[in-house]
This record gives C-alpha cells, structure tokens and sequence, in this order.
C-alpha cells in the first residue's frame, strides 16, 4: 500500500489468505487532477470493510474504481484474482454490485420493477425469466421485508424504505461482493442502524464481502471488520478499528481533536469530539441512568 506522508508509523492490517478484491499501484483522478497516487489496497474476502476519511479524499473514487466505474490513469485491479479491465460487464455484474449515492428510480417504478433489475446480468438476448431468477427476486424481498411493499412506486417510499429497495437489488444480482457509497446518507439514526444491521446480517449469515464508504466514525467502528482510513492520495492506516482508531488519527484524518474511549454497549472506539456545547455538571450526570430504559 501507498501509505499517506503523514500516517501511523506502522499499519495494522487484517492478515486473510484471499482478497476479494486487490489493486495495485492505483492512480485515480479528474482529468489533470489525481486523486489517489500509487496505491495499494486489498479487500479482506467474507468481512465487512469501510473506507473512512476526510470530504475530498478520494473514498468515493476509490469505491467507483473497484467496481470498474472509472478508468484508473494507471496501476491495476483484480477482481477474485483477475483483472478486472479483462473481464465482462456481464461477468463484473455476476460477482459484484454496486449501490452509489443517492440512486433515484425513474417515477412509477414499482419495488418489484426494480428488485428484478438486479437479474439483468443473467439475461440473454433470447432468455427467458427463469424460475431461479424469480426466487432470487423474491429472497431478496424478504430479505429487506418488502414483500408487503412490492406493488408501491418506490418515489413513495420512506428513506429507509427506497434504500432497502435498492439493496434488495442489489441481493437479486446474487453477488459475493457488494460495495455501497454512503449507504446511510440522508436517513435518520433509526434508519440508519436497520440499513447497517441489514448488511451484518447478510456478512454474518450468509458471508457476503461488504465494502463500504462511511462518514459517521462510530458506526464505522461498530460495524467493519477492517476500516481503511484515506488521506493525501494514499492510505493513512488499515486494520481492525480497535487497532487503528486513535486520537492521532482523528486530528490528522478529521483534522479534529477527540477523546477515545470504548462504546458501553459493544466495546469499539467511540470518538469523543472536543468543541463547543452544554456542560452537564457530574453530579447531574451521575443521577442519570443512562441503561435504565434497556433493563
């Protein structure tokens, strides 16, 4: 890997045999801007993964780039081991999905319309619906519990409901590797945690390779296995958050000051930002108990 100029002086990262995805002396970027110079990233096979970093740091690029989206000006990619550039769209779509930011469904389309895109890569200019493609639909409803949702315009869903439609498609491709950008932008924090405890489960249950771009650090850390943290057009450090997630870190990555400390209910980092706000007195705070709504 490319490691930024100011990163950790050592890197922790997830010791696996297979990668999911590699790339190699990656340059990424804009016409004569370049985002990401000369990196090397592997893709932890089977574990959730999410890149973290500063706006502009290059995590959505990155992300597009493993999903064959934009062209690297240099460096390769492999997908389970071949290259990525060398292989069909057809056959990229049968092992890896991809849901960007903010995807919007053409008006009317219905949740069933759209989940049943997600077969589109085993189409044929002659095939028909088969059996099996009208079972991977419906698994994925289920899924994401929609199945009482399938007749509604998805524009008239809620924001946890659109983007459960779209995962839902993204299940239907029947892929061992999905990769999501921003999967929790714009929903609040109930929305939030269902969408992320979606994904979990579909690692946990089924071994499906997340890969993921976060900007909340704390679900970053409850969630991944493995946490890529981008800057400077490289990686600043990599590894399992509780080895990675420091104070040093967040002030170099965030450029923000923090406390570290542990999440009572699962034992991640949990970054503490320093600034501005209400000071609560102790003894007040000692008053509180904040479980007592969980016993």
């Amino acid at each position: 890997m490319k490691k930024a100029d100011k990163g950790l002086s050592e890197v922790t990262s997830i010791q696996t045999n297979r990668h999911a995805i590699s790339a190699s002396e990656l340059t990424l970027g804009y016409d004569e801007k370049v985002v990401i110079d000369q990196l090397d990233v592997h893709i932890p096979e089977g574990e959730i993964t999410v890149f973290i970093g500063g706006n502009g740091c290059g995590k959505s690029t990155l992300l597009r780039s493993l999903a064959r989206l934009l062209k690297p000006q240099s460096g390769s990619i492999l997908l389970d081991g071949e290259a990525i550039h060398k292989q069909s769209t057809k056959e990229i779509a049968r092992q890896l999905a991809i849901l960007p930011q903010g995807p919007e469904a053409p008006e009317g389309l219905t949740v069933l319309q759209l989940v049943k895109q997600g077969r589109f890569p085993y189409q044929g200019l002659f095939s028909k619906w088969t059996a099996m493609d009208e079972e991977k639909v419906q698994e994925a409803l289920r899924a994401t519990h929609l199945t009482e949702l399938k007749d509604r315009p998805v524009d008239s869903l809620s924001g946890g409901q659109r983007q459960r439609a779209w995962i839902a498609m993204t299940l239907a491709q029947d892929t061992d590797i999905i990769l999501l950008d921003e999967p929790t932008t714009y929903l609040d924090m109930t929305h939030q945690i269902e969408i992320l405890d979606l994904l979990f489960d579909l690692n946990e249950k089924e071994g499906r390779t997340i890969v993921m771009v976060l900007h909340d650090l704390n679900l970053a850390c409850r969630y991944a296995h493995h946490l890529i943290a981008v800057q400077d057009k490289g990686i600043y450090a990599e590894g399992k958050p509780e080895d990675v997630i420091t104070c040093d870190l967040v002030r170099d990555v965030f450029k923000m000051e923090c406390q570290v400390t542990a999440d009572p209910l699962f034992g991640t980092p949990l970054c503490i930002p320093h600034g501005k706000g209400r000071c609560v007195v102790r003894e007040e705070v000692e008053r509180i108990d904040p479980y007592k709504a969980l016993s």
